[in-house]
């Protein structure tokens, strides 16, 4: 007879557990067959910290084995085993084949709902046992690649993202400076200007406000996100926060012969929110309906009691928004490109504010609308006050 050739160094390792040292040789010789090393353990104790300590590739559990400290009888210690393998984070992916001379429908359920990734039963055939091993091992390898993917695409984010927060916060103080020194200049500190020397500087200092007001954006998302910004809970009565939003925009409203209306249902219960935060979201979404339409505009700021909540809603008759761009709309630096609609100042950054804020209260904003039909329906939905995990602490999520 001849000898067995080991397997390779860097081949898959696999880890057998059982009680019966017959069945454990008998497995070994297999897999050294199919050009895989193994390693043993004879009962539950042992296959945990052999699984812990040497990270298989792959486990093959013997169900009925001693239990020892795990708290279960002989006949579950390899569902137990099991179960803790795929609990903890460091052995979670690794696949589980279950083998047992027990070939009932109970002991297949169990197995998996304890986690286990296939079942053989005794005797077992060493071709099938093969093309399993394999198989599991794939899928494992390509899980284990997908993750190494995922971890390197949030590093990259996250080096990005400093990388912006830092380009940022050193850009706001030397803008400052610049538009404080233009301010200067159209005063006439420096001396009289010509007409076309103060129109020039004018549209310099409206182009810097325009920066300055993106960085301060950029800061604002950053903030949110990264859970440092407090919500300062106060009552608000919607009818008087949306009457307060059409006073405040009252002056813009009729530069842009728009039309403002408000309409709250006598039910719509008062509201436990972040003043300043919500007017930031309703200015947004007032914004975004006057500039994103090429003519004269109706808006509508209305309130309503809905699912023990209020349901705020902004409304336009201006151009509609695709389907297909519903979800985009409200992440980071997205924008729909929109025909006939004059180019505005825009950072990309105020619908994923206004998400950010609607989830910190524990609500949610989304909208209706379509592109074959007139007219844009923000819906911000909040409860009667956010969850205890939302405030007053700071609190953020990523959009």
């Amino acid at each position: 007879m001849n000898e067995l050739v080991p397997p390779p160094a860097d081949a898959p390792l696999i880890l057998v557990a059982d009680d019966v040292p017959a069945n454990v040789e008998l497995l070994f010789d297999q897999l050294h067959v199919l050009g895989f090393r193994a390693i043993g353990a004879s009962d539950g104790p042992s296959a945990l910290a052999t699984c812990f300590e040497q990270s298989p590739d792959l486990c093959i559990l013997d169900v009925s084995m001693p239990a020892g400290d795990l708290g279960v009888d002989d006949r579950s210690t390899g569902f137990e085993v099991c179960r803790r393998i795929k609990r903890d984070p460091r052995t979670a992916r690794i696949p589980v084949i279950f083998v047992t001379a027990l070939n009932d429908t109970t002991d297949r359920v169990k197995a998996i709902e304890a986690g286990g990734d296939d079942f053989l039963t005794k005797p077992h055939n060493r071709l099938v046992l093969g093309a399993r091993v394999r198989s599991l091992l794939k899928l494992k390898a390509a899980t284990d690649a997908l993750e190494e993917s995922l971890r390197k695409q949030k590093e990259l984010e996250k080096v990005r993202d400093d990388l912006m927060k830092m380009i940022v916060h050193d850009l706001k103080s030397p803008l400052t400076s610049v538009i404080g020194a233009m301010e200067m200049l159209m005063d006439g500190d420096f001396g009289p200007l010509s007409g076309d020397q103060r129109s020039a500087l004018g549209e310099a200092e409206s182009r810097a406000e325009d920066l300055l007001a993106l960085i301060e954006d950029l800061l604002e998302v950053a903030r949110l996100e990264e859970s440092r910004l407090a919500l300062h809970l106060e009552p608000l009565a919607p009818g008087a926060l949306l009457t307060e939003m059409r006073h405040e925009w009252e002056m813009r409203f009729q530069q842009e012969r728009a039309t403002a209306v408000v309409e709250v249902s006598d039910d719509a219960p008062v509201i436990e929110a972040d003043h300043m935060l919500l007017k930031r979201v309703f200015s947004n979404l007032i914004q975004n309906a006057l500039t994103h339409s090429a003519r004269s505009v109706t808006v509508t700021l209305g309130a309503r009691r809905e699912n023990g909540g209020t349901l705020f809603t902004v409304a336009d008759d201006g151009v509609g928004i695709p389907e297909e761009y519903h979800d985009i709309i409200f992440r980071k630096f997205e924008q729909v490109k929109t025909p006939h609609i004059p180019r505005v100042r825009s950072s990309g950054l105020g619908l994923a504010f206004c998400k950010l804020v609607a989830e910190a209260h524990g609500g949610r904003i989304w909208v209706k609308s379509s592109a074959d039909q007139v007219g844009s329906a923000f819906h911000l939905w909040l409860p009667l006050r956010p969850p205890s995990s939302s405030a007053p602490i700071a609190l953020g999520t990523s959009a």
